[in-house]
């Protein structure tokens, strides 16, 4: 295979358009090196090439200590050759090997481009990182990502909705399991123990109850390519134990519980969840929510998606908010008429670190008691700034009038800001446009989306919500231990969030309202926006990459403060980062600011 063919199948040449591949090519040399010749020395001269093993393997060494091994298609020394600092770590040719070897000025430019970007960003999700930088670490694998194909799980036990509960529980008790599927006319229902204690002993039915008619349907189910990450991120958000997996275009293999798929110290978060469907008094609700940020420290530490613990953090704040309405309504009597809690910003987005305030309003129908719905409100907000969830500085809390009321006032409301979007009105819109319910039977959506929709064909308001967007500008990049801001001014750290975070998701917000997008979550926006042709695909990848990137780093500073017994923060100080993170974040500013720039030119805004 010649080298342009064997370079296109591998990161981070696989993206890259025929000119800038051929310029690789050109750039490259080959060179072999037999069993056990050294490659790099340890803390001998840095890196003046990129190599990528050909043939052969070579092996990543810690003094003699072999700590990793890469072979066909991997690349190495590109730590060293971006910081030209020496090695960390020596490589030697495990047997005979043959490399390629890209110039220094090529390769750089490869890696700062957006597939380079892409690259890094996974490499240090990886934690490649932690390998490359460290001399005493190891890599850590990510198991959220296995497939739910390898969960150790049985067979599904299957029931007529003709038979009896008695049987279904004989069954159920026969076979040692907690749950089965019942077939049903309309597709399958499922039936758990939980079922048979509360829907047959509880209300009194007798045991000849046919099982269809406590059965719950239709079934979440999930494929057996999906990730056990998946599987527990909805698990927790919907308070269920067990999901049928299909496999071959819809068969059912096998039912998964919690504890199936937690085989590591994931349980944390599912005690919390049922500590706090156990809570009986605010207070142990306070309790229980207090120790949610050492249950996402330890997610981090396990090296789990950084999106998925943003996710797991929103619904575990949920979950928190769930608990805390539900004794509101116990001692406050049941609510006069339909209402809806909804969660905004970053809740809304499933997109919440460790740090977060509470972003939140109430709507209720039109012969709503709003004194009633008051008390509640405080209720919930005071819980939750007992539980460790301090309320929004600006107020955006359902307690406060202004975010609470009837449908039709939301409905006046969104018109109003949009119709006039001075300053506070697009910060406002900003956060209420992100919102999902949380709790209650009101139906908000029907008549608030057509709304939202519209403000995509309104130029000026589109106007006012992305100058926030580009308002905020990334950093330059590092100046040795310091942050050279977009000013040129140099600052002990920079906020990740402010920096970073923000205008990646403000962008996305201004791309889906123009595109008539209505889902919140910034990723699906951005794809979203891609789908229609105002955002290249590309680029789309590109800020999705540097979007997990940013929320890594944002998520493990905030662990290390949780561990270290300080409050958590956005405030990353540079020390800590290694060069590998450096350069991705130095990309992904440079990424930020060029698409804030593209936005502001398309839009008509001056920055």
């Amino acid at each position: 295979m010649d080298i342009p063919s064997f370079l296109r199948r591998h990161p981070p040449f696989d993206d890259l358009d025929e000119t800038a591949l051929q310029e690789v090519v050109h750039a490259t040399h080959i060179e072999f090196f037999p069993a056990g010749e050294t490659i790099l020395t340890q803390g001998g001269a840095p890196a003046q090439f990129l190599y990528v093993v050909r043939t052969g393997a070579v092996e990543v060494l810690d003094g003699e200590h072999v700590v990793d091994l890469h072979q066909q298609g991997e690349i190495f020394a590109y730590v060293s050759l971006l910081t030209g600092d020496v090695p960390a770590l020596g490589v030697r040719a495990n047997e005979e090997s043959i490399c390629y070897l890209v110039d220094r000025e090529v390769a750089v430019r490869v890696l700062s481009s957006r597939t380079g970007l892409s690259f890094l960003s996974r490499s240090v999700r990886r934690r490649e990182l932690s390998l490359l930088e460290s001399t005493e670490a190891v890599l850590a694998a990510d198991p959220w990502a296995t497939p739910l194909s390898a969960a150790d799980a049985r067979a599904p036990l299957m029931l007529d909705a003709s038979a009896s509960v008695r049987e279904a529980a004989e069954r159920m008790t026969k076979e040692r399991v907690s749950a089965l599927l019942v077939r049903l006319a309309a597709g399958w229902g499922i039936v758990t123990d939980r079922d048979l204690r509360g829907r047959v002993l509880a209300q009194g039915r007798d045991e000849t109850t046919p099982v269809g008619e406590i059965a719950t349907a239709p079934v979440l189910m999930l494929e057996d390519s999906d990730t056990i990450g998946e599987a527990l991120s909805v698990m927790l958000e919907r308070g269920i134990h067990h999901i049928p997996i299909t496999e071959n275009g819809g068969q059912i293999s096998k039912v998964v519980t919690d504890t199936d798929l937690i085989a590591l110290d994931r349980r944390s978060a599912f005690r919390l969840r049922r500590g706090l469907d156990a809570a009986a008094t605010a207070e142990a609700v306070v309790g229980v929510g207090r120790t949610a940020p050492a249950m996402i420290a330890d997610l981090v530490e396990a090296s789990a998606d950084p999106l998925d613990i943003a996710r797991v953090a929103a619904v575990t704040n949920d979950a928190i908010t769930v608990r805390l309405i539900e004794l509101g309504t116990e001692s406050l009597g049941e609510p006069p008429c339909s209402w809806a809690w909804l969660a905004l910003g970053s809740e809304a987005r499933r997109e919440q670190g460790v740090s977060t305030d509470q972003d939140n309003a109430l709507a209720y129908d039109e012969n709503g008691d709003d004194a009633y719905f008051a008390a509640l409100a405080t209720y919930v907000n005071d819980g939750l700034a007992e539980a460790g969830i301090p309320r929004c500085r600006a107020g955006v809390i359902a307690a406060n009038p202004e975010w609470r009321g009837s449908l039709s006032r939301w409905q006046e409301r969104f018109r109003s800001w949009i119709e006039d979007p001075g300053r506070a009105g697009s910060a406002f819109s900003g956060i209420a446009f992100d919102f999902r319910v949380v709790a209650g039977p009101l139906e908000v959506r029907p008549a608030l989306d057509p709304i939202i929709r519209g403000a995509g064909r309104e130029p000026m308001y589109l106007r006012h919500l992305a100058g926030n967007a580009v308002d905020h500008r990334p950093p330059k990049g590092f100046l040795r231990d310091a942050v050279v801001d977009a000013r040129g001014a140099t600052e002990v750290t920079f906020d990740v969030k402010r920096g970073g975070i923000g205008p990646i998701t403000n962008m996305a917000r201004v791309q889906a309202l123009r595109s008539g997008f209505t889902d919140n979550r910034t990723v699906r926006r951005l794809y979203g926006a891609a789908a229609v042709g105002l955002v290249p695909d590309d680029d789309a990848l590109a800020l999705e990459e540097a979007f997990r990137l940013l929320w890594q780093v944002r998520l493990e500073h905030q662990a290390s403060r949780i561990r270290a017994g300080a409050p958590p923060d956005d405030e990353v100080d540079p020390r800590v980062l290694g060069p590998l993170a450096r350069q991705a974040l130095k990309e992904v500013f440079r990424l930020i600011d060029r698409m804030q720039e593209q936005l502001a030119v398309e839009l008509g805004i001056r920055r």
